[in-house]
């Protein structure tokens, strides 16, 4: 779920409706220029267009040389970058005002709005303060990407980056103290975002200001063909519609929770403990399938023992093809060779799942340039990420690959952006985007709701199983551990955002706000107890990172309004969790046409186009955990579902080094 196009600035296509955004600053009046003409437009419009093709590939590179190799130095680099892309911006932007009187084309119309609202980060116009917002970027991107944990253990110190912490958090077989103890470690590590990202507010509120927005959240919601108040309120509708499959599933996890650990760890009535769902930001909660199984011994496919077999077996070539005794260095090289293998056969398996139905061959470059494992002699931005390079074709992933079925999905979604980029690279810049961003987000994972135990059966990942109802359950439980658990998470990052930059949630109350609001829609809490000494949402990336984020809940809800459109272009029969259009050219022939419209014309034509409605809607979410909702509405029969606010208990984790 992480799309990448230009780091910490972002060039993303945020449009917005003709005329004033709502509840919004008035702009100030631009100066006339008597004359202009719609040719002018068009020809200011053609310099832009030129200018990005030439300005962006240097600024990608600075940021992509950032993230894959931290440095002092390279962080300078990325900020003197991130600066020149903020003044040449700022200066069209003021440019382009001169134009608000003249009659245009459409096209020319849509692209300065897309040329106004194309950062998550807009800069003020004075020099100093856009220098200092370009440097705080890079600095927050720089902390996130290189923070540890240290520790002593047995007498000996010990500092861990996010993926060794995560090895803990993530199994269930550690005590709920020891997952405490590492989530308070990784926590600890973002206190030091929290003054650059009050600063941080202050300038690009200031830069929306100018504008002619109240705040940053409010040109954040600009960028829906919606007024802002109006997105808001569509957000708000789709999260009422999912919102009674979550409860039950939080119901539901809660009991199975409680059972194993008892009422002194998970209450029965209360928030449920965050280090307790296998996630550092307890946003998906697939790692702890096993204890919420629904039939034990009943299976559902788990793809990660084929993979890690798949690693071990070219290992032992690896290691048979050694002359002698490997050293434990040279050990380690031939374990990092093993990983590489693995990492490309994966992504080659996500590939051939595009090609399958229509989309052409990842070019030669993406797999000379593309980073897919963590390299061993440097630090390195490990979130995953899909990068456009050049807007012609240098197309790569970020990411950090292990050899297990989450991993497996993420190089399926990453392709998604991949693929997108690739289709709409024959556009004019401004028009080289998603419809909305939630597409960009949904359209690898509408490629992962085909992956069924048919599917990975069919391409050697698992083994043909019978028709049962209750492997179904156990199927559409692991499934929804992910796409459902995440629904309020991706809904409240946002929400906190949103006030922060409106004033709603002053600085002083920033950690107490975030957790308000992890409260309330997901109905966690943290292990230990939190001061505003801490800033939590900075240890989640896409906070430092400065990517808006109601993008991933948006296409966690349309990802299966387009599952559902191709499977019905696929001419598929039956129950739609079961659709897998694994080489059906009519369904990716659909797709691509969709793709290759970019951010040309308004979402909901775009929308239209594929599903035959102009409203992004959970119908085909609900209609695909039909058997789950049943089966979890049955077991929580006589619980008491919903939550009461949680009792802050005494701190048992120690203080984590930073």
């Amino acid at each position: 779920m992480r799309y990448q196009k230009l780091a910490a600035t972002l060039l993303v296509a945020m449009l917005a409706a003709c005329g004033k955004p709502e509840q919004a600053e008035p702009p100030a009046e631009p100066a006339k220029t008597p004359g202009l003409t719609s040719a002018d437009a068009d020809q200011f419009i053609a310099g832009i267009n030129d200018d990005l093709r030439k300005k962006l590939p240097f600024l990608s590179a600075a940021q992509w040389v950032q993230s894959t190799y931290i440095t002092d130095d390279t962080e300078l680099l990325a900020s003197t970058a991130n600066e020149q892309w903020l003044e040449y911006l700022g200066k069209q932007v003021e440019e382009s005002k001169k134009f608000n009187t003249v009659d245009m084309s459409a096209s020319a119309a849509r692209s300065m709005l897309l040329l106004k609202l194309s950062t998550a980060m807009p800069p003020p116009s004075n020099d100093a303060k856009r220098a200092e917002l370009a440097k705080i970027a890079s600095r927050m991107e720089a902390s996130y990407g290189s923070a540890k944990w240290c520790r002593t253990v047995a007498g000996k110190d010990e500092c861990l980056n996010l993926n060794q912490i995560e090895k803990i958090l993530n199994d269930p077989r550690q005590s709920p103290q020891a997952r405490a103890e590492a989530w308070a470690g990784w926590h600890a590590t973002a206190k030091p975002i929290r003054k650059d990202y009050q600063r941080f507010v202050e300038l690009t509120n200031e830069g929306a200001k100018e504008m002619g927005f109240a705040d940053t959240g409010e040109m954040w919601r600009a960028g829906y063909d919606m007024s802002p108040a109006a997105f808001e309120q569509e957000t708000d509708r789709l999260w009422t519609q999912v919102k009674p499959l979550y409860e039950e599933l939080h119901c539901y996890v809660r009991g199975k929770l409680n059972a194993r650990y008892g009422d002194a760890v998970v209450p029965k009535n209360g928030p449920i403990p965050a280090q307790l769902l296998g996630n550092m930001w307890a946003q998906q909660w697939s790692n702890i399938y096993d204890q919420v199984e629904p039939y034990k011994g009943v299976r559902s496919v788990d793809v990660t023992p084929v993979l890690k077999k798949q690693r071990d077996e070219e290992l032992r070539k690896l290691l048979a093809a050694f002359k002698g005794a490997p050293t434990p260095m040279q050990r380690a090289d031939l374990e990092h060779q093993a990983d590489a293998a693995e990492s490309v056969r994966m992504t080659k398996i996500a590939e051939d799942f595009y090609t399958s139905i229509g989309f052409p061959p990842l070019p030669k470059s993406f797999y000379e340039k593309s980073m897919l494992l963590r390299p061993r002699d440097r630090e390195v931005v490990c979130h995953a990420s899909a990068w456009d390079m050049d807007m012609k074709g240098d197309v790569r992933i970020k990411m950090c690959m292990e050899p297990d079925a989450e991993t497996l999905e993420t190089i399926h979604h990453e392709l998604g952006h991949i693929y997108y980029d690739l289709m709409y690279n024959p556009l004019q810049p401004l028009f080289q985007n998603a419809a909305h961003d939630g597409f960009h987000e949904a359209i690898g994972d509408t490629i992962t709701l085909s992956l069924t135990p048919a599917h990975l059966a069919k391409v050697g990942l698992g083994t043909a199983q019978k028709e049962d109802p209750k492997a179904t359950i156990n199927t559409q439980m692991r499934l929804a551990l992910d796409k459902i658990a995440f629904l309020p998470f991706g809904k409240l990052i946002d929400q906190w955002r949103w006030k922060v930059f409106s004033g709603e949630i002053a600085p002083g109350q920033y950690n107490e706000g975030w957790w308000k609001l992890r409260e309330q829609y997901q109905g966690i809490s943290p292990p230990l107890p939190r001061s505003e000494d801490d800033f939590d949402p900075g240890a989640k990336y896409h906070v430092p990172g400065n990517t808006p984020y109601t993008r991933y809940f948006l296409s966690f809800i349309i990802q299966f309004q387009f599952q559902k459109a191709l499977c019905d272009a696929a001419g598929f029969k039956g129950p739609l969790y079961e659709c897998d259009i694994y080489g059906n050219k009519d369904a990716g022939r659909k797709y691509m046409e969709m793709l290759s419209a970019g951010a040309s014309r308004p979402w909901q034509d775009t929308l239209e186009k594929l599903t035959g409605t102009r409203q992004m809607s959970a119908d085909a979410i609900i209609e695909y955990f039909a058997p789950l909702m049943a089966y979890l509405q049955q077991q929580n029969t006589n619980q008491s579902c919903g939550w009461e606010p949680a009792v802050e208990k005494p701190s048992t984790a120690p203080v984590a080094k930073q």
